[in-house]
């Protein structure tokens, strides 16, 4: 199994440039040592988003998204208190 790789923000803005200047983008995905789809990928995300790109490292991008992460975490809270509580009622 392959372990993956992650890119910093600053390798894949380069690396957009660096297609964006070159004629062809499969030459520069094979001199970085990246996948030509990996590459397009990238380029897309790019331009579609403009500004809230490659936020990665599990860094909340956006409100919903932070709202999401704090959904995630009450649930298992709860989860944990429900545990926690069944617990206890067993030992009475």
């Amino acid at each position: 199994m392959k372990a993956i790789k992650k890119f910093s923000k600053e390798f894949k803005l380069k690396a957009i440039e660096m297609s964006n200047k070159s004629d062809s983008i499969k030459e520069v995905a094979i001199s970085l040592g990246i996948r030509e789809p990996l590459l397009y990928r990238w380029r897309k995300e790019f331009y579609q988003k403009e500004g809230e790109v490659f936020t990665g490292s599990g860094v909340p991008s956006t409100i919903q998204d932070v709202e999401t992460e704090e959904l995630r975490r009450l649930r298992k809270e709860n989860r944990d208190l429900k545990l926690e509580r069944d617990i206890l009622k067993k030992r009475r």
